[in-house]
C-alpha cells in the first residue's frame, strides 16, 4: 500500500543567474537612455550576446540538475510526492512502511536526474533558431524573458524526451505502478491532481518546473548586475540594458 503516502511541499530554488537583462520597466527615468544604448549595439552583438547568455545560463541549469542528487541531495528541488498523497504517507510511515515510501521518493529523483540532460541539445538548438526579432524582445523584456522563451519553444518536446527516460528509472522500483493505482484512485475524489496521478507525467513536469526555476533565476541574476556577466560581450549587451 505505497502509494498511501506520499506528499510534501513542492520546493522552490533559485539559482544564481546574475541577470540576464535588467527589467527596463522598472527603470522609467531613464528609459530614453536606456534604448539609446541598445540602439546604438550592432544587431550581431545583440545575437551574439544574447545566444551566449542563453547558452550559458541553460549548461549550468543542466549540469546542476543531470548530475547524483542534483535534485535529490538538495531541499530546495527536491521532488517530494504530491500533497495531496500526505495523509497516506504517514499511514505508511505509521504501519512500518517509510522505507518504501522514501524508495519511491528517492527513485523519483533519480528519474528526473537522468532525464535532464537530454534538455540540453534541445535548448542549444532553440539558441540557434533564436531570431533577431526573438533577441530583442528578450533584451528589452521582463526577468524571465529569455526563460520563458525557452520554455516556449522547448517545453513540450523536453516533456516528450523525458517521459520514457523517467518510466524506465521508476519501472525499475515495483513501487512506480502501486503509486499509479493509488494516485488514481485519489484522483477521483479530488484529493490529487489527474497530473498527479500517473508518476510519469508528475516526475516530468516537476523535473521541467525545476530546470527552468533555475534558469530563470540566473537570468534575473544578470539582469541585476550585468557587469559581472563575465564576458566582455555580456557586459556590454546587458549593460546597455541594465545602464550599469
Amino acid at each position: 500500500m505505497l502509494a498511501a503516502g506520499l506528499a510534501l511541499s513542492l520546493p522552490a530554488h533559485a539559482f544564481d543567474w546574475s541577470g540576464i537583462l535588467k527589467d527596463v520597466t522598472s527603470q522609467p527615468a531613464s528609459e530614453t537612455a536606456t534604448t539609446s544604448r541598445v540602439d546604438a549595439l550592432s544587431t550581431a552583438e545583440i545575437n551574439s550576446g544574447l545566444k551566449e547568455a542563453l547558452t550559458r545560463g541553460a549548461d549550468a541549469a543542466v549540469a546542476q540538475l543531470g548530475q547524483k542528487d542534483g535534485f535529490f541531495g538538495n531541499d530546495a528541488l527536491k521532488i517530494p510526492l504530491p500533497p495531496g498523497l500526505q495523509k497516506a504517507e504517514k499511514a505508511m510511515r505509521m504501519f512500518g512502511m517509510g522505507k518504501q515510501a522514501d524508495e519511491l521518493v528517492l527513485s523519483m529523483n533519480r528519474a528526473a536526474e537522468a532525464a535532464v540532460p537530454e534538455a540540453k541539445p534541445l535548448l542549444v538548438n532553440a539558441v540557434k533558431a533564436m531570431t533577431l526579432e526573438d533577441a530583442k524582445g528578450i533584451l528589452t523584456g521582463g526577468k524571465t524573458s529569455a526563460t520563458d522563451f525557452f520554455r516556449r519553444k522547448t517545453e513540450a518536446k523536453l516533456a516528450e524526451r523525458f517521459a520514457p527516460i523517467v518510466k524506465a528509472n521508476t519501472d525499475k522500483l515495483g513501487l512506480a505502478q502501486q503509486y499509479n493505482q493509488y494516485a488514481g484512485m485519489a484522483a477521483q475524489f479530488n484529493l490529487v491532481d489527474k497530473k498527479q496521478a500517473n508518476v510519469e507525467r508528475y516526475v516530468t513536469q516537476q523535473a521541467l518546473d525545476r530546470l527552468y526555476t533555475l534558469i530563470g533565476e540566473k537570468e534575473a541574476a544578470i539582469r541585476a548586475n550585468p557587469m559581472q556577466a563575465g564576458s566582455d560581450l555580456l557586459k556590454k549587451v546587458f549593460g546597455a540594458v541594465g545602464g550599469k
